[in-house]
């Protein structure tokens, strides 16, 4: 199968909405990956006085995080899905956290708009058409000096990853996908992670794409080697990006 992209990728995870919740909880660890890569935005007193993008919110286990994390921050979740969107809206949330639907290409004529102290990136450039235009998207969003933490399946470069990712996809992911429905979604899981960047690739693209302080960072449990967290700062307006 080719890669899903832009509606025909929204529309799948429409579908998947009411079901997304259920397999992510049997992820061991899911959620508090997720937790642990907001934190490492390294935001101070909880977030108060800040502004943070959850960019691809999906049903909201991001956002989630987010909120856990940082209280005091006022949180715009965003997501090119309005199923999903709306089973994340449907949820419980504090005044301080909103909603809207718009892909990542899209955000200004969504009405979002910056500046941000923090955005939070979960599963997300891997599937855009453009990675690259997103990220500029992205740091042009940011204040000086504001945060990038991005949350992302991305192979470490060993075939040991590729085969553990191959086998919790094929033997565990796409077997239950395919009884909800949802198999070429999931295929599209598999695929869109060993066609996209390594670890240390990404690395390099959001140095490309004027991003300074990158940082790879591993993740713990069946995910090392999988799952990465990467952060990065828009330089201030006295910096350039090295």
């Amino acid at each position: 199968m080719t890669l899903l992209r832009d509606e025909h990728l929204a529309a799948a995870f429409d579908h998947a909405a009411r079901s997304y919740d259920t397999l992510v909880a049997a992820n061991p660890g899911y959620h508090a990956h997720l937790r642990r890569s907001a934190r490492r935005l390294g935001l101070p007193r909880g977030g108060e006085g800040l502004r943070v993008l959850d960019l691809g919110c999906g049903t909201g286990a991001s956002t989630a995080a987010l909120a856990e994390v940082l209280p005091s921050a006022d949180i715009t979740a965003v997501d090119a899905s309005a199923g999903m969107l709306e089973r994340a809206a449907g949820k419980t949330w504090p005044p301080n956290v909103t909603f809207t639907h718009a892909p990542a290409e899209r955000l200004a004529e969504a009405g979002v708009s910056g500046p941000f102290d923090a955005v939070f990136a979960a599963y997300l450039f891997r599937n855009v058409t453009d990675p690259d235009a997103a990220l500029r998207t992205v740091r042009d969003l940011l204040a000086p000096g504001g945060r990038l933490a991005v949350h992302e399946y991305t192979l470490g470069g060993r075939r040991t990853d590729r085969a553990v990712w191959t086998l919790v996809c094929r033997g565990v992911v796409q077997p239950a996908a395919t009884l909800l429905g949802d198999g070429d979604l999931y295929r599209h899981l598999w695929r869109s992670v060993v066609e996209f960047d390594t670890a240390d690739r990404f690395a390099d693209r959001l140095r490309e794409n004027g991003f300074d302080s990158v940082r790879r960072l591993p993740l713990p449990g069946w995910q090392t080697g999988i799952t990465h967290t990467f952060t990065g700062r828009r330089p201030t307006t006295t910096e350039t990006a090295r």
